[in-house]
């Protein structure tokens, strides 16, 4: 019987805890999504136009644009075509107003990249939050998942921080070694397990705080999914993030950047 009592308390803590930060989610949402942008390549004489590549968030002055690399973004354009690189605020479902940007900034040892917008106003721009993260934690991330199919509609998933995990896994066997997973884990380095799940197209989402909005964290699905996970036939929905202190540290390299 107190057995019984005990799990129908701790139960009702457990929905407490997730009713307050369900509660504050809708509100932050509305400050995070006219941040979240889709990164693609446009050209005119393509159909379509418009082809999407994948997320990213508006930071620092509001004329930079955090994504992955690996969507792409280490490719030549077709500039014989007039193909440009391009990010695009979604209006009600469909691409909004095309903003043509450059490549700022690579880090390709944590997958992460800089875009800058070439002309025009900037646009409002996320913090980050530097606090420690710590497993168990709540955490949202916003996205375009599947984009190109599913349309241009930011879509948010939630979670928590399940584990805080290096890149690279040792192998039992090192006849499943070689020469990349090496280097991976010789260079590895921490990174978010999430128990939510992103598809393809949410890499570059930022995970952020639900109750406060700041960034901790970039979702990436490629590149560290490929290093954990380089023994399985079969890879797992896992998702995982790159901690934003890297992000932080690409931005502060590059001159005239503010946070």
């Amino acid at each position: 019987m107190l057995q019984g009592i005990l799990l129908v308390l701790v139960a009702c803590a457990l929905l407490a805890g997730n009713t307050t930060v369900n509660a504050a989610l809708p509100d932050t949402l509305q400050r995070i999504k006219p941040s979240v942008v889709v990164v693609g390549t446009f050209q005119r004489t393509r159909s379509p136009a418009f082809m999407f590549l994948g997320t990213g968030f508006v930071v620092g002055d509001g004329s930079l644009i955090a994504t992955n690399a690996h969507v792409k973004l280490t490719q030549p354009l077709n500039t014989e075509q007039l193909e440009t690189l391009v990010v695009s605020v979604p209006s009600k479902g469909g691409a909004g107003e095309v903003r043509e940007v450059t490549r700022l900034a690579i880090d390709e040892r944590h997958d992460l990249a800089l875009l800058k917008l070439k002309s025009g106003p900037g646009l409002p721009a996320l913090g980050f939050s530097t606090t420690e993260v710590r497993e168990g934690q709540a955490v949202a991330f916003t996205g375009f998942p599947i984009g190109n199919v599913l349309g241009l509609y930011p879509t948010t998933h939630s979670g928590v921080i399940s584990a805080v995990a290096p890149t690279g896994v040792p192998r039992p066997n090192a006849n499943r070694l070689d020469g990349p997973l090496i280097r991976q884990l010789a260079d590895s380095f921490p990174i978010y397990q999430l128990d939510a799940i992103a598809y393809p197209g949410s890499s570059g989402s930022p995970l952020f705080e639900p109750e406060t909005g700041q960034v901790i964290g970039i979702i990436n699905s490629g590149l560290v999914r490929s290093a954990r996970e380089a023994g399985l036939s079969n890879p797992t929905g896992i998702t995982y993030a790159i901690p934003v202190v890297h992000l932080l540290n690409l931005m502060n390299e590059q001159r005239g950047v503010t946070r």
